[in-house]
C-alpha cells in the first residue's frame, strides 16, 4: 500500500464518506487516519521514535515527520538531542525547541496497513460514542420515542435513532409486555459515559414521566401558567399530582383534566389505565395534605413540622377510605407531601386524649395531694407539669373557677415542695450512678436531666461536651428509605435541637475546647431565626390545625 501512488484526494474522500455514515466531524476521521499512519510508520522506522503523520486538509497530501526535543541533557536519544547537535541542523534553535525532520515516502506492508485500519476504526468508534453521549446527556428528564429492538432477561432494548437505550424490568409499568418492533415512549432517566459507549437508561415508572406526559398534553403546563409541584406514583395502579396555577382565571385541576377528561385520559391511556388524582397544591402543608387524602374527609390535622410528621384525624367511617387499599392512598399522600402521616379515627383520638387527661390528673393528685376534681381542673386549664403550677403567675391560678388566692398559694407551695423533693432524689441517684460535680453544677441541666444522662453513662462535663445535639434532642434517621425515630436522652424533658446544640456548645466553651466566638455566632444565628414571621393561620372552612413542638 503506497499512499503517495494513490490519488491524493482519496484520503479526504474516504474521511468524508465515513464522517457522513457515522454522523461525526470529518476532521475527527482525518485525525484518526493521521494517528494510524503515524503508528504504522513507527512500526517501520522504530517504535521508540516520535513520528507523526499530517494530511493536508485541502490537497490530501501526506507528510511524515520525525520530532526531537532540544534539551540540556539527553535522557532518551530517540526523542531528544543536545543544543550543540541541534544547531548543526538549525542554528537558531534554543533549548525547549523542536527539530523536525521530514521522512521520505514509504510503502506500508499488509500488517502495517491492517494495523492502521484498526486504529482508524477504533478512533471512529470513540468519536461516535462521544457524539451519542453529547447528544443524549442534555436530554435527561425528557421523553423520547423509540422502537423495541429486543428483550433481554426482561429488560427492553430500545432503538432511539442514533443509539440504543435500555428500559430495565423494574422501570416498566407492571403487566406491560412489548414485542419487537413496538413503538414505545419513555423518560430518559440517566445517561452514562462508559468504556463500552454511552449507556442510556429509560423509565416508565418515574414520577417525572407522568409530569412530562402532562406537559405534552396540557399547553398551560408547557407555557408555565400551571406548574406541577409534586408527583407520587404507584406505577400501573394509581398516582397523585399536585398542581398550582399562576393565573387566577385558570383552574389548574380543570385544565389538566380537559374537556370531558380528554387530556387526563390521554395520559391514563399511555400509562395502561393508571388512575390519576389531580390535586390543587397549597403552600400550607396541612391544607395540601387534606387535599392529598381525597376522597377521604379529614376532621383535624396535628402538624409537627420539625419532625416532618403529621397526625390526621378522620371520622370513624372514613378510616378505610383514607388509608386506601393496602395503604395506597395514605402512602401516596405521604410521598406527595413529604411527611410521615399517622391516621387515627375520632374515637381513637378521643380515647388517647382521655388517657392523657387521666395520666396528668393522676400526676397532680399524687404530687400535690389534691382530690380528683382539683387535679382535673388544673389539667382542663392547660397545666401538664409541676413546673407550670409552681412557677406560673399566681393570678393565673387564682382565676380558675373555684380557686381563690389562698388556694393558689397553697398549690404553688405544694408544687415547689414536691419539685424540691423530686430534685433531691434525682441528684442522690445521679451521684450514686457516678455523676461528677462538674456535670451537676453545669447551668442548664435539671436534676432529672442529670439523672437521665448518668443512667446512660454520661457522668462528667467532658462526656456531655462530646455528645451530638441529636443524641440529646432526638431526631429522625432514614434507613432503607424509611424514617426511623431516634429517641434523645433529654427528649422527654422537651429539649429541642437548638437548645441541645446550645448546651453542648456552652460545655465545650467552659472546658476550653472551642472559642467563645463560636457560641456568640450560634446565638446570633438563633436571633436571626426568631425574626422570621410566623406562618399564617388557615382560613375559614379549613380543618383545625394544632401546632406541636417537634424534634429533628
Amino acid at each position: 500500500m503506497s499512499v503517495t501512488s494513490a490519488n491524493r484526494l482519496e484520503l479526504l474522500q474516504i474521511a468524508d464518506a465515513v464522517a457522513r455514515e457515522k454522523m461525526i466531524d470529518p476532521s475527527l476521521v482525518i485525525e484518526a487516519m493521521e494517528d494510524s499512519l503515524g503508528k504504522a510508520a513507527r512500526s517501520r522506522y522504530g517504535a521508540e521514535l516520535d513520528i507523526r503523520a499530517r494530511i493536508d486538509r485541502k490537497s490530501g497530501e501526506l507528510h511524515m515527520t520525525r520530532h526531537r526535543q532540544v534539551v540540556d541533557e539527553v535522557e532518551n536519544h530517540y526523542t531528544e538531542m543536545t543544543l550543540e547537535d541541534a544547531r548543526e541542523i538549525d542554528p537558531d534553535v534554543e533549548v525547549g525547541g523542536e527539530i523536525v525532520d521530514p521522512l521520505p515516502p514509504m510503502d506500508f506492508g499488509r500488517i502495517a496497513a491492517q494495523s492502521a485500519k484498526q486504529v482508524i476504526m477504533q478512533k471512529v468508534r470513540e468519536a461516535e460514542r462521544l457524539r451519542q453521549y453529547e447528544e443524549f446527556k442534555d436530554r435527561v428528564g425528557t421523553i423520547i420515542n423509540g422502537l423495541v429492538k429486543r428483550t433481554e432477561y426482561g429488560n427492553v432494548i430500545v432503538d432511539v435513532g442514533r443509539g440504543e437505550a435500555i428500559l430495565r424490568r423494574d422501570q416498566l409499568v407492571p403487566r406491560e409486555a412489548y414485542r419487537n418492533g413496538d413503538r414505545i415512549r419513555a423518560l430518559i432517566r440517566d445517561v452514562r459515559h462508559e468504556m463500552r459507549g454511552p449507556q442510556i437508561f429509560l423509565s416508565r415508572t418515574a414520577p417525572e414521566f407522568l409530569a412530562e406526559l402532562f406537559k405534552m398534553e396540557v399547553p398551560e403546563i408547557y407555557d408555565g401558567i400551571i406548574e406541577i409541584k409534586a408527583v407520587a406514583r404507584d406505577p400501573g395502579s394509581r398516582a397523585k399530582m399536585g398542581v398550582i396555577s399562576y393565573d387566577n382565571s385558570i383552574d389548574p385541576v380543570g385544565a389538566c383534566v380537559g374537556m370531558r377528561g380528554s387530556r387526563v385520559q390521554a395520559v391514563v391511556g399511555e400509562l395502561q389505565g393508571e388512575k390519576i388524582d389531580i390535586i390543587p397544591w397549597s403552600p400550607d402543608p396541612a391544607t395540601f395534605l387534606v387535599n392529598a387524602l381525597q376522597p377521604a374527609e379529614v376532621a383535624k390535622v396535628v402538624f409537627d413540622e420539625d419532625a416532618d410528621r403529621i397526625e390526621v384525624v378522620v371520622p370513624d367511617e372514613q378510616l378505610s377510605l383514607a388509608i386506601g387499599r393496602r395503604g395506597q392512598n395514605v402512602r401516596l399522600a405521604s410521598q406527595l407531601t413529604g411527611f410521615d402521616i399517622d391516621i387515627m379515627t375520632e374515637q381513637q383520638e378521643s380515647e388517647r386524649r382521655q388517657a392523657e387527661f387521666a395520666e396528668k390528673s393522676q400526676l397532680f393528685m399524687d404530687q400535690l395531694n389534691v382530690d380528683e376534681m382539683v387535679a382535673q381542673l388544673l389539667v382542663a386549664e392547660g397545666f401538664s407539669t409541676l413546673e407550670e403550677v409552681a412557677y406560673v403567675d399566681l393570678d393565673e391560678l387564682a382565676s380558675i373557677d373555684g380557686f381563690d388566692e389562698a388556694t393558689a398559694e397553697e398549690l404553688q407551695a405544694r408544687a415547689r415542695e414536691s419539685l424540691e423533693e423530686l430534685n433531691q432524689k434525682a441528684l442522690e441517684r445521679a451521684r450514686a450512678l457516678g455523676a461528677e460535680e462538674s456535670l451537676i453544677a453545669f447551668e442548664g441541666l435539671t436534676p432529672q436531666m442529670i439523672e437521665a444522662l448518668a443512667e446512660d453513662g454520661i457522668k462528667t462535663l467532658e462526656d456531655f461536651a462530646q455528645c451530638a445535639d441529636w443524641e440529646l434532642a432526638g431526631g429522625v434517621t432514614v434507613v432503607d428509605g424509611k424514617r426511623v425515630k431516634d429517641v434523645g436522652l433529654l427528649e422527654k424533658f422537651d429539649v429541642d435541637l437548638d437548645e441541645a446544640q446550645h448546651l453542648v456548645m456552652r460545655a465545650r466553651v467552659q472546658l476550653g475546647w472551642v472559642d467563645v466566638s463560636e457560641l456568640e455566632r450560634l446565638d446570633a444565628g438563633e436571633a436571626e431565626g426568631e425574626e422570621e414571621g410566623a406562618p399564617e393561620e388557615g382560613g375559614e372552612g379549613e380543618p383545625a390545625v394544632a401546632s406541636e413542638e417537634g424534634r429533628t
